[in-house]
């Protein structure tokens, strides 16, 4: 436990200072709810593609990242470079050039147009579900790494989440969309600049410096990427890092919300591409940072003790470096306002994106006023909160938590729509009797311990596109302007929004 001295005082006020302003400053240029939700359509690229990177940064990178290249190795690296290998291609060329065309302001709106009216509000749910579950744990998460940092007691502990709870609610409520993407322009900057500092500093300590992180860390095969012997089941194995792109990163970017809102930010395919590029390279390069800054705490723990130390959770091994270890004046203060920036940016886009979908999918409202969208999101904030005093019986930690809660819900809603975009036959029955057939695979993962939680969404996915298929075929065809959501019929030109909304209302007369 530490006290702030006043130079983190002032690192943490002046961070404050900035998202204040620029929250008040956002505020004053919303007029209307697609102003509110979509940013007015009009943001760029440049800020598009880093606040991309913020809202899925989160308190991943101060937990996850660092704990994983301390007590484990890089296989989670490997995870995350299929985002620019892998993901970054398929949003490119697939998922966003369709969701673009057909001029939807939420994501959910693809499956009425494709499928149903229900459908769409089937999909808002389990958005809920996960968006619910994703906020809190990593509220909660955050928490409890300030607690390692200046120690809190459980009054405290719950008064602090329940504080930052409500000021990213705030935020959210004050500035929507177009506010909450230029904050995370600064909180992506903010924590660019958090992890250079912690790793040079932490470079500083290790004797040898970085040649003796390299040398001690290739020999206890610190830097492996995959375990190749491991078999499906093993964690850092080749499969669990193909699970967890496959079946929990790359949903999280093509069918929730959080991430598909801000694309529909932008004006066009230039900007889009210019923004899933910068996402791609910064992300790359921080995730990088953070993980060499686990190892680098690995190789000082074993010169200066032998091992690391024993901690109540190992997601509080970086708190426990600066504050025990590192003593540099203000680098606390800076860790506090990367945590804030991590924490902020995730939440007020995701408690944001959570009240654009009751707005568009289940009320229809899109002519409300902005009061009424301010009480959505304050409402939807309190929720949040009593979701991270739930987290801990999620998962022991933070890649727990998340995995388990994205597999299960976002895992679904990725089998229906790689569906719809690729199955001419698929229709609405279809796809909900598959949906049904992937909550099974669910359940049959959690009912049989032997089967890895990190493969829930595989169990989710493949039922619910495979039963989906076969099942689609004993209903009557979906109609031809259903059709023209497939993907195959993006190249021949998908309609606009005026002939989108057309289409739903053949769909809604079917």
């Amino acid at each position: 436990m530490t006290t702030m001295n006043h130079i983190d005082g002032c690192v943490i006020a002046v961070y404050v200072g900035l998202t204040a302003a620029l929250a008040w400053a956002a505020s004053r240029r919303q007029k209307t709810g697609e102003d509110f939700f979509t940013g007015g359509r009009d943001m760029n690229g440049f800020a598009v593609g880093l606040s991309i990177f913020a809202a899925a940064f989160s308190a991943a990178a101060f937990v996850m990242l660092p704990r994983e290249g301390a007590f484990r190795n890089w296989s989670i690296l490997s995870v995350l470079l299929l985002i620019p290998l892998l993901i970054t291609p398929l949003l490119w060329f697939v998922f966003v050039p369709l969701y673009m065309r057909l001029g939807l302001r939420s994501v959910y709106e693809y499956l009425e147009i494709r499928y149903h009216p229900r459908l769409r509000r089937l999909g808002a749910i389990l958005f809920f579900g996960y968006a619910f579950g994703w906020l809190g744990s990593m509220l909660y998460t955050l928490v409890l790494i300030l607690d390692a940092l200046i120690g809190l007691s459980q009054s405290q502990f719950v008064l602090t989440l329940v504080v930052i709870g409500a000021v990213a609610t705030l935020y959210a409520c004050s500035g929507g969309l177009k506010g909450i993407i230029w904050l995370d322009v600064l909180q992506a900057i903010t924590l660019g600049g958090c992890v250079i500092g912690i790793l040079w500093f932490s470079l500083g300590r290790v004797d040898g410096g970085l040649a003796s992180v390299i040398e001690t860390g290739m020999d206890h095969s610190k830097f492996s990427l995959a375990n190749l012997s491991a078999g499906w089941k093993g964690q850092t194995s080749v499969w669990w890092v193909l699970a967890l792109a496959l079946f929990v990163y790359l949903p999280g970017y093509t069918t929730s919300q959080i991430t598909v809102q801000r694309y529909l930010s932008m004006s066009g395919p230039k900007d889009l591409r210019r923004a899933l590029t910068l996402n791609a390279v910064v992300a790359t390069f921080v995730y990088f940072l953070f993980i060499l800054t686990g190892t680098v705490m690995f190789v000082y723990y074993k010169q200066t003790s032998g091992a690391l130390p024993a901690l109540t959770s190992q997601d509080q091994i970086l708190p426990h470096f600066i504050v025990n270890d590192l003593r540099v004046p203000g680098i606390a203060g800076l860790m506090c306002a990367g945590l804030l920036a991590a924490a902020l940016s995730t939440l007020e886009g995701g408690i944001n994106s959570i009240a654009s979908v009751i707005s568009f999918d289940l009320l229809k409202g899109r002519a409300n006023s902005g009061r009424e969208n301010r009480l959505i999101t304050a409402l939807i904030g309190a929720g949040v909160i009593g979701a991270a005093l739930l987290a801990p019986h999620i998962g022991k930690n933070f890649i727990d938590q998340i995995t388990a809660v994205a597999s299960t819900f976002l895992g679904l809603l990725l089998g229906v729509y790689v569906l719809g975009m690729v199955s001419a036959r698929a229709n609405a029955p279809g796809a909900a009797i598959g949906l049904l057939a992937g909550a099974a695979g669910i359940a049959w993962v959690n009912l049989a311990p032997a089967i890895p939680a990190w493969w829930s969404g595989a169990f989710a996915f493949f039922p619910t596109l495979l039963v989906g298929w076969l099942a689609s075929g004993f209903f009557p065809p979906p109609s031809a302007s259903q059709k023209r959501a497939l993907f195959l019929n993006l190249a021949s030109g998908v309609p606009g929004r005026e002939s989108t909304l057309r289409n739903k209302e053949n769909i809604r007369e079917n």
